[in-house]
């Protein structure tokens, strides 16, 4: 039997607060995790509601539970820093330059090889792929004309690469390039002094997997990413 929307819901908000407490510091060595009774009157929700959310909690490193000892905060270290929850927790409530630049320091290890990989398939004849690439595109020059989001259109192309890749662990992980991309490009942008993402750029790189020249397809995703690297580089100096 599925559970009532009404009580996910309650989870999730529970899941939340927790979460944004425990990576803020809110909770910790100097101050102990509550107990279960104290979360079901603060937040007024049963107890399935707060075990579950706790049991969430622990599945994404941050909390554990052992006999004797209740439930604890776990040192960032055993964090997953690869759940999008954890990572946008981090980002948006305890932001760090050199979390940011760490993770575009994965984005360049990852994007150039999946738009690289894109591009062979272009050359296997399986073109199909590219239908989202194209069609983000076109709304990032929709939202230069004001006709779209200029944030949801960028993160739309990066994402659609991804699944054009056509490798499954890619596919995988686009929460968790989207939830840094809504930090990262606003941030960017800003550096750069302007309030939209370079659509040449971007257009380089689809027209390289478009070609289906490999090389160029990465060399165009790799330097794309490494100008973001250097602008965040130059932030945290700044900081």
């Amino acid at each position: 039997m599925s559970r009532p929307a009404h009580a996910d819901n309650l989870t999730r908000r529970v899941v939340e607060a927790l979460g944004e407490a425990i990576v803020t510091g809110v909770y910790g060595d100097d101050t102990p995790f509550p107990i279960e009774a104290e979360l079901c009157t603060r937040f007024e929700v049963s107890r399935s509601v707060v075990r579950e959310a706790v049991k969430m909690l622990t599945a994404k490193g941050l909390l554990s539970a052992r006999p004797r000892r209740g439930t604890q905060v776990e040192p960032e270290a055993h964090w997953n820093l690869l759940d999008p929850d954890v990572l946008r927790w981090l980002l948006e409530r305890k932001f760090s330059l050199e979390l940011l630049a760490e993770f575009t320091q994965v984005r360049l290890a990852m994007e150039p090889r999946a738009a690289a990989l894109a591009a062979q398939h272009v050359r296997q004849g399986n073109a199909g792929l590219l239908a989202p690439v194209r069609d983000a595109l076109a709304r990032m020059q929709a939202a230069s004309a004001g006709c779209d989001d200029p944030l949801a259109s960028d993160i739309a192309f990066h994402v659609a690469i991804l699944h054009a890749s056509g490798n499954r662990f890619y596919s995988q992980l686009r929460e968790l390039v989207e939830t840094a991309l809504r930090i990262s490009i606003g941030l960017t942008n800003a550096r750069k002094g302007v309030a939209l993402a370079s659509i040449d750029e971007h257009a380089q790189v689809l027209h390289a997997i478009e070609r289906g020249d490999v090389a160029a397809a990465e060399q165009a995703m790799r330097a794309l990413l490494s100008e973001v690297l250097v602008l965040i580089e130059a932030a945290r100096q700044e900081g």
